[in-house]
C-alpha cells in the first residue's frame, strides 16, 4: 500500500497564540525552510527557542558557542538558543582504536574510493559513541526547554536536522563527481552506494536526517504529559509539479538521502500509530546554500511558475520575468522546463515505487545541460529567477506547516506545487 499522501487544501489558520512555544531542532543557517515556519510563529507572537549543532575547534573538539556566535545565532533566530551543542552523526567520534571514521581516509586519494575497506565493528561503535553523545546532550537541551514553557499550552517542536556527509576531504571531490561528473567524470551512485565508502554515508544519513527525529519524540515525552505537543519534520520524497498541463510526480536523480528520508516517515507513522501526533512533511525541490552540490534539483522549481498562474497569483511571474536576459518570456521558460520534465530520460525515472532511483550517464548529462540552460535564462547570475521561486516556496511551506500542524491529520504529507501556489496566491 502506498503512503503517498498528498496535502490538496490549503489548511484552516492555526490556532498558534501568545505564550505557546516553538522549539527548533536543528540550527538556522541562512535562509532555508526552516525560516518559512520561524516566520509564522513571529507572526503569531509564539516565544521561538532554538538550538545549536555547536562549533568544532581546529583540535576537533566539540563545543558551546562562544558569546558573540550566540548573540549572532539568536540575532538570526529571533529569539533564545539554548547553548548546548547537538550535533548529530558520528564521523568525528573515535572507535576503539582511537580513530574516528572521518580520519579513516587520511592518505586516500578520491580515485581510490571503490577500495576503501572499513571495520564495521569500528564505524558501528563510532556511530555507538555519537548516539549517546547526541542524546545526552538532547536530555540537557530539554530540560533547559522545559523551564521555559508555561504550565499549559502548546508546543510546536520542528526537526530541521538532515545531511550527514563525513567531513573527510576525499568525499566531495568524489561527491561532486557523482553528481556534477560527465562524460570521463561520471560516477555511477550505484557503484558508490554499494562501497564501503557509500555504506557509511547510508549509516551515516540514517542517524543524522532520520534517527534524530525518533531521539527528539523520545526525550520530550515528559513535555507531553502537560503541554499539547505536536511535532513536525522536513521530508523529500519527489513533488508533484505540472507537466505538460497535469500535475505529476517527479524526482530530482540520484538523491542518495532518499533512504534515509524514507526511514524518517517510518518514523514519524510509528509515532502516529502510538498517539503521538508527528508529521513529516515532503518538500519540493528548490535552490540554497547547501543544495549547491545537487545541480540539476532546480529544474523541477521552474514550473511553480506556471502553478502560480493557474491560482491567479502574478506577482512573483512578475519579478522572476525582470530577473531574465532581454527577449527572453517566462513562456519559454516554462517551455524548455517542461521539454526537459516531459523527456523519456526523466520519465523513465517517474516511478514512486522504486524511489530514488540512481544515475545514468545519459539521465545526468542531460539534466546537467539543462540546467546550464535554463540558468543561462538570467540576466545576472547572481541574481536568479531559482532564489526568488525558491524564497516563495519557503513561505508557503512555511505556512503550511505551521496551520497544518494545529490540527494534524497525518504522519506524511506531500506539499506538491498545486497546494503551495494556492498558499502563495491567498493573501491572509
Amino acid at each position: 500500500m502506498t503512503r503517498y499522501n498528498a496535502l490538496r487544501e490549503v489548511p484552516a489558520t492555526a490556532g498558534f497564540k501568545e505564550g505557546d512555544v516553538l522549539f527548533l531542532c536543528g540550527e538556522l543557517f541562512g535562509r532555508g525552510y526552516a525560516n518559512g515556519i520561524v516566520d509564522e510563529a513571529r507572526a503569531k507572537g509564539m516565544t521561538i527557542v532554538g538550538s545549536t549543532v555547536g562549533r568544532r575547534d581546529a583540535d576537533g573538539q566539540l563545543r558551546a558557542l562562544t558569546d558573540e556566535e550566540l548573540a549572532t545565532a539568536e540575532a538570526s533566530l529571533g529569539g533564545k538558543i539554548i547553548n548546548i551543542p547537538l550535533e548529530a552523526g558520528f564521523d568525528m567520534e573515535p572507535g576503539s582504536d582511537g580513530i574516528s571514521p572521518a580520519d579513516r581516509f587520511k592518505g586516500v586519494k578520491p580515485d581510490d574510493w571503490a577500495s576503501v575497506t572499513l571495520d564495521p565493528a569500528q564505524i558501528e561503535y563510532s556511530k555507538e559513541r555519537g548516539t549517546e553523545r547526541f542524546r545526552s546532550n538532547l536530555g540537557a537541551v530539554v530540560a533547559e526547554l522545559e523551564a521555559l514553557l508555561p504550565a499549559n499550552g502548546n508546543l510546536l517542536a520542528v526537526h530541521t536536522m538532515a545531511g550527514g556527509i563525513p567531513r573527510a576531504r576525499i568525499f566531495m571531490p568524489i561527491l561532486n563527481k557523482l553528481f556534477k561528473g560527465q562524460g570521463d567524470r561520471f560516477l555511477s551512485s550505484e557503484a558508490f552506494w554499494n562501497s564501503d565508502m557509500g555504506r557509511l554515508c547510508a549509516t551515516s544519513f540514517n542517524e543524522v536526517t532520520a534517527d534524530t527525529f525518533g531521539y527528539l519524540i523520545e526525550a520530550t515525552a515528559p513535555l507531553r504529559e502537560r503541554l499539547s505537543v505536536r511535532y513536525a519534520a522536513y521530508g523529500y520524497h519527489g513533488c508533484e509539479v505540472l507537466i505538460d498541463g497535469a500535475y505529476s510526480w517527479q524526482s530530482y536523480t540520484p538523491y542518495l538521502q532518499g533512504w534515509a528520508k524514507m526511514r524518517l516517515e517510518d518514523i514519524a507513522i510509528a509515532a502516529w500509530n502510538n498517539g503521538i501526533k508527528a508529521t513529516v512533511y515532503n518538500c519540493p525541490e528548490i535552490q540554497t546554500n547547501s543544495s549547491a552540490l545537487f545541480l540539476g534539483v532546480e529544474n523541477s522549481l521552474y514550473p511553480l511558475l506556471a502553478s502560480l498562474s493557474r491560482e491567479g497569483e502574478q506577482e512573483i511571474a512578475r519579478e522572476c520575468q525582470g530577473l531574465l536576459k532581454e527577449g527572453v518570456t517566462i513562456d519559454h521558460l516554462l517551455e524548455r522546463a517542461n521539454a526537459y520534465l516531459s523527456d523519456p530520460l526523466v520519465t523513465a525515472n517517474r516511478d514512486l515505487a522504486s524511489w530514488p532511483q540512481h544515475n545514468s550517464p545519459q539521465q545526468q548529462e542531460f539534466m546537467l545541460n539543462f540546467s546550464a540552460e535554463l540558468l543561462g535564462m538570467n540576466a545576472d547570475q547572481k541574481e536568479i529567477v531559482c532564489a526568488v521561486l525558491s524564497r516563495g516556496v519557503f513561505q508557503g511551506v512555511g505556512r503550511l506547516m505551521f496551520d497544518s500542524s494545529w490540527e494534524p491529520k497525518a504522519p506524511l504529507y506531500w506539499l506538491n506545487h498545486d497546494v503551495i501556489a494556492r498558499r502563495l496566491a491567498r493573501k491572509d
